[in-house]
């Protein structure tokens, strides 16, 4: 897959990626995807237009609430990916549940606007005309399945059980 990268920082919190005033005035993900981080940029939504992206942070993205709705609004507004050097427990579960992948890397060589590519299969980012190659935390064969099923209700629905497998 290959992308372009929107870069924010560090301790992303889940009210940045979308805003606790919507938690429940906005049900349909579709939505709610126009207003993914519009507190940093109220732009952002159009920015990305219906263009499939990655998100690229720093430490601890997604710390605060444990709101499904963060993960959700990224997904739906077309991010394929988020990659950043580490991520909050639950926004990391809640990620994986809906089939967002969630890619643990060093992303300082990452610049703003980059176009990189992610091969899961290699565990490799590779930076634009290969300027830099960064090696990512494998998935588990779980989380594999959950991203191509497109998350735990879909992977419930094709297996008929939760096979946690390594």
């Amino acid at each position: 897959m290959k992308y372009i990268a929107y870069k924010f920082g560090n301790d992303i919190n889940t009210d940045l990626i979308i805003s606790g005033r919507y938690k429940f005035s906005i049900t349909d993900p579709n939505q709610l995807a126009k207003h993914v981080f519009e507190d940093i940029d109220p732009e952002f939504y159009k920015k990305v237009g219906k263009d499939k992206f990655f998100v690229v942070a720093g430490t601890n993205f997604g710390c605060g609430s444990s709101r499904e709705q963060a993960p959700m609004a990224l997904k739906y507004a077309g991010c394929q990916g988020v990659l950043a050097k580490s991520f909050a427990r639950i926004f990391y579960r809640n990620a994986f549940n809906l089939g967002l992948p969630l890619i643990e890397c060093d992303t300082g060589k990452i610049k703003k606007d980059d176009v990189v590519e992610l091969d899961i299969e290699k565990g490799v980012v590779v930076g634009p005309e290969k300027q830099y190659a960064l090696h990512i935390k494998p998935f588990t064969k779980f989380q594999r399945n959950l991203i191509s099923s497109g998350g735990i209700v879909n992977y419930y629905k094709k297996y008929g059980e939760l096979r946690i497998e390594s």
